[in-house]
């Protein structure tokens, strides 16, 4: 009887570590959309590292039972890294990358970003066709994007004309981030008011490793589709 009482609290604790160490430490996440393509595709799921950044009000699924100001043990996302967030408005859970950090003044001219007043390089790596996970297809011109920190990562624009490639200036005030997905032509991000900044009281975690994907590429009209994707940036 003891016996079995024993193996019966060690499997409970098991199953309390468990989950705490799921909670508190990482989670898992699907991507429904393709604001972060070529970076992210739809069907790809994440780790998202959850103590990065410490615990705020949206660290456990639901928010926090109680009231919660500032983070625990919280620090400031790199310009960079692509995070886990709720959205501003509505709570909905979102992926973006982090461009501004408090202070800086992020801009979009003809389809080039500006950081505090400085354009940001990008060199064109390819041109291809691919199909929409909902939509027709897309012919768009992939970029490696070089943030002033040294950072790399690839964007797509279809055009530099388009919705959100000709903003005013957005000055990041204290506490707060400026957020952009990598399909810049396809991504409702801070560029626009429905988002606009996002407070770093409701980041989730940073997106660390792609576990699994269910994507498949398919070229479209003769030329290639996308290219292999990975998180290396981000780390």
């Amino acid at each position: 009887m003891r016996l079995f009482r024993d193996v019966a609290i060690a499997v409970c604790a098991g199953m309390i570590v468990a989950f705490l160490f799921r909670s508190a430490a990482f989670a898992t996440y699907f991507i429904p959309s393709e604001s972060m393509v070529p970076t992210l595709q739809v069907g790809d799921h994440l780790a998202v590292s959850k103590f990065a950044y410490g615990w705020g009000r949206y660290s456990f699924g639901g928010g926090m039972p109680f009231q919660l100001n500032g983070r625990i043990l919280g620090a400031q996302p790199a310009s960079g890294d692509v995070v886990v967030f709720a959205h501003p408005v509505d709570g909905r859970t979102m992926i973006k990358r982090v461009i501004g950090l408090p202070g800086d003044r992020v801009q979009v001219r003809h389809g080039r970003l500006f950081l505090n007043e400085i354009k940001v390089e990008r060199r064109i790596d390819s041109r291809y066709s691919y199909r929409e996970y909902e939509g027709g297809v897309a012919t768009v011109t992939r970029y490696v994007e070089t943030l002033p920190n040294g950072r790399e990562h690839t964007i797509v624009q279809q055009s530099d004309q388009g919705l959100a490639e000709n903003t005013p200036v957005f000055e990041v005030p204290a506490g707060e981030l400026f957020m952009m997905g990598d399909n810049r032509d396809n991504s409702a991000d801070s560029r626009l008011p429905g988002m606009g900044y996002v407070p770093m009281e409701n980041l989730i975690g940073r997106a660390d490793t792609i576990l699994y994907s269910k994507y498949t590429c398919e070229p479209e009209q003769g030329l290639a589709c996308a290219l292999p994707r990975s998180l290396t940036a981000i780390e």
